[in-house]
């Protein structure tokens, strides 16, 4: 199924930028109107929740009453799908992250949002608010949402101390509970996964000279290439969806991988021994912005939602339960939801310098002119998992 996403990733955005330019300050909205009763959201598991999951955690139900906007959700597990679901059309906003976002805007896929419509812009993080991802020539193509590194996540009764590298999931070993990770551990199911094994040879193969992930001449892509391919072998599962590795860890005996620390907080919760590090190499991460469908059908409950996620609970409250920075700094200490300076500063506050985060990768590239672009990272991603 992952593979056939991907594919169609790959020709619907061909087409798309091949077809349309993106939308300019001229196309957004400069006035709102009555909402329209509905807003659908394309989001990353665990972002939209409405006390489902678990009845502490709901920033939905006080929006859809104070709105009558009604929440619909779609998950997506990886940037690729988000990539296509927007193509398909029929939903308002979508939590992209850097590595999708620049492609839906050269689409044409979401429209400028115009930040004066947005009373809580002002306390959105300065240094997110003319982010690279969802800035285009001083225009804004969404709010930000929420950011956070990419960690490792360890079983800690095969590891008694923190890993300190990525080793364990990319070099076969014997661990320090004196079996082989060969069969236990796991690699993310999407392509954008090849700038950690970029990341992974910055530190441990400098003569490469990569100086960005995301930046990868010919040689530098084929490094890492084989990197991935040898990491194939000790692969038990490539994971894509939370809640199968979530399962994984509890159950099938995995003992090491990348993750997010909405897995690790969810396992921790239900007494699974795991706990996550970013390790010497650094960590690969996400800053997601919300942003707003070209042709959204219901516009002004969409731009609701925008002032929403910036100026209700949303931001504390998911903060702690996704394990998550917020993007607006005062929801970790002003009482506004759960979260506090202390469990801001542990998910990362003061780490933003250190992470390299998700961006699509271009042929011309600031680094070294020429790189390798995003399409052969999906069609030669989808060979490493398949063995070739």
């Amino acid at each position: 199924m992952m593979k056939q996403i991907f594919k169609g990733c790959v020709s619907g955005l061909a087409l798309t930028v091949a077809t349309t330019l993106p939308l300019s300050a001229a196309d957004m909205m400069t006035e709102l109107g009555a909402g329209e009763g509905t807003v659908s959201i394309v989001a990353w598991p665990g972002y939209i929740e409405r006390g489902e999951t678990d009845p502490a955690f709901d920033w939905v139900t006080k929006f859809e009453e104070t709105t009558s906007c009604k929440v619909e959700i779609k998950t997506a597990n990886t940037s690729d799908e988000m990539v296509a679901l927007m193509n398909e059309g029929g939903f308002d906003l979508v939590t992209a992250s850097g590595d999708a976002s620049l492609r839906l805007i050269a689409g044409g896929r979401v429209q400028p949002v115009n930040i004066d419509l947005i009373p809580s812009w002002a306390r959105v993080d300065d240094r997110l608010k003319d982010a690279p991802w969802h800035t285009v020539k001083g225009t804004h193509y969404g709010t930000p949402f929420m950011w956070g590194p990419n960690v490792l996540m360890y079983n800690t009764e095969a590891f008694p101390e923190a890993p300190t590298s990525w080793n364990v999931v990319f070099e076969e070993m014997t661990l320090p509970d004196g079996e082989s990770n060969k069969g236990r551990v796991q690699a993310y199911d999407g392509p954008i996964y090849v700038a950690d094994a970029a990341m992974y040879l910055m530190a441990h193969q400098p003569e490469l000279g990569i100086t960005s992930p995301y930046e990868l001449n010919e040689d530098q892509y084929a490094a890492a290439l084989d990197l991935l391919r040898t990491q194939r072998t000790l692969v038990s599962r490539y994971w894509h969806d939370a809640f199968i590795q979530i399962d994984d860890f509890k159950n099938e005996g995995m003992v090491a991988s990348s993750s997010w620390p909405f897995m690790v907080n969810l396992l921790k919760a239900d007494g699974v021994p795991v706990s996550s590090v970013i390790p010497e190499e650094g960590a690969t991460g996400w800053a997601d912005t919300l942003m707003l469908h070209s042709e959204a059908e219901h516009p002004n409950c969409a731009y609701a939602f925008m002032e929403h996620s910036l100026s209700s609970n949303l931001q504390s409250d998911l903060s702690v339960w996704f394990g998550a920075v917020p993007s607006v700094p005062e929801a970790c200490s002003d009482g506004s939801g759960m979260q506090t300076a202390a469990g801001c500063s542990e998910n990362g506050l003061d780490d933003f310098d250190k992470i390299r985060f998700w961006q699509t990768p271009v042929s011309s590239c600031e680094s070294q002119g020429t790189c390798v672009p995003y399409y052969r990272w999906v069609s030669d991603y989808i060979g490493v998992i398949g063995g070739r």
